[in-house]
């Protein structure tokens, strides 16, 4: 494998000193990516730092992101995802949010010429003209609150700047997308104070995996802008809940948020979605047939076979443009931004964005398609940090209020 790499290599530099130069519109797309932040809002490297970990500031291509292919790829904030795993909910969820938040901290602590915390738009704005990478962070799954809104301040004190409010099933908040148990129908009486006290503190409220009921009732109750930080159009994934509707985008964006595109291949076709959901199904029925525990070592070696002999399929970069294209001929060029979901996608990430090095293939695409630079310096970050700085903005009025 070394040797092909290297005859790789080879020939590419063979053909530059030919005179072959690299089409121009890439050569834009990777100005374009240097030129302006790029922010991405679901990055889940600290749940694999946790399960092992290793020194992020060298390239390790068995993970999808790492500094230096973050600067490959123009990358400047990565939210860090402060994911807590649903079945935390009464168990012990805050202090293992609590210990992956430390995981970030270390991160930053252990690479200050590398990286930088970013508590507001303004440390974004601040990091970047320093040449650091910002680490914000988003809280995945709000059961780390545990029934407490003094939680909520604790946390927004350790730098959490959006929480997205469930995750696989219901919680003490919401009901999740993907959980058929409706608890609440939607968002639960502490829910709706959540919602209220995130607009207060001015952390962003995330829809991504609750129910709609949840979603249109958060619409309701939030008097700031709201963001879904990793879901894709249901439109390509017709019944999908996971995904956000036609008419959900359209509420959206008259609440003044943004949807932040996902990458998951299963996200963007819907035969690829159908594929994995018949996988599932049939890994779940050789499991209960032979009595296996679903985490067994049986269990997961069949697992692991099926999807060997019966891969779901990638989307393409150009899927991704294609989710991209249709927010905005939906409800315009200002609503829409990128959520990867690197490091916590698995091997279903589309070719042309297999990791953070790889945005200005996106860059390109959109360039083919007649997008004009700006247009994509909104959907590279401006569209999310000015959902973020009205965040920002509505939590003062609301404390001025308060004082008066």
């Amino acid at each position: 494998m070394k040797s092909v790499i290297l005859l790789f290599m080879f020939m590419a530099s063979s053909l530059i000193q030919a005179g072959q130069k690299e089409d121009p519109l890439m050569e834009k797309a990777r100005e374009i990516a240097r030129k302006y932040i790029l922010v991405d809002t679901h990055i889940d490297a600290p749940l694999l730092l946790d399960e092992k970990w290793t020194d992020i500031t060298q390239r390790n291509d068995d993970r999808n992101f790492d500094y230096v292919r973050a600067r490959q790829g123009g990358l400047d904030v990565p939210f860090m995802s402060v994911y807590t795993p649903a079945s935390y909910e009464n168990n012990g969820a805050k202090k293992y949010a609590e210990k992956i938040i430390s995981i970030v901290e270390r991160v930053i602590r252990e690479n200050p010429d590398k990286f930088a915390k970013a508590y507001s738009v303004e440390d974004v704005l601040t990091n970047f003209k320093n040449g650091k990478i910002s680490l914000p962070m988003g809280m995945e799954n709000g059961s780390p609150i545990e029934g407490d809104l003094e939680n909520l301040k604790y946390f927004y004190g350790r730098g959490i700047r959006y929480i997205t409010l469930a995750h696989s099933k219901a919680n003490h908040i919401c009901d999740s997308s993907y959980d058929p148990d409706r608890k609440w129908n939607g968002l639960s009486p502490f829910g709706k104070k959540v919602v209220e006290e995130m607009n207060r503190l001015g952390i962003m409220v995330d829809v991504s995996h609750i129910s709609d009921s949840a979603f249109y009732q958060v619409i309701r109750i939030t008097k700031a802008p709201v963001i879904a930080s990793h879901s894709s159009c249901r439109f390509f994934t017709p019944g999908w809940e996971r995904n956000m509707s036609d008419e959900m985008i359209k509420a959206l964006a008259k609440n003044g948020g943004v949807i932040q595109i996902n990458f998951g291949s299963d996200f963007l076709r819907d035969e690829i979605l159908k594929n994995e959901e018949r996988g599932k199904q049939q890994i779940k029925k050789y499991i209960n047939e032979h009595k296996l525990n679903e985490d067994s070592k049986e269990a997961n070696e069949y697992r692991k076979k099926y999807w060997i002999e019966n891969p779901m399929g990638f989307a393409d970069v150009k899927d991704v443009a294609d989710h991209i294209d249709h927010v905005v001929k939906l409800v315009g060029i200002n609503y829409v931004g990128i959520g990867s979901d690197f490091d916590g996608l698995g091997d279903t990430l589309p070719a042309g964005l297999k990791d953070v090095s790889e945005y200005p293939n996106l860059i390109y695409e959109l360039l083919k398609r007649g997008y004009k630079e700006e247009d994509i310096q909104k959907i590279m970050s401006g569209n999310i940090l000015r959902v973020w700085e009205k965040v920002e903005e509505t939590a003062k009025d609301l404390q001025t209020k308060e004082q008066q």
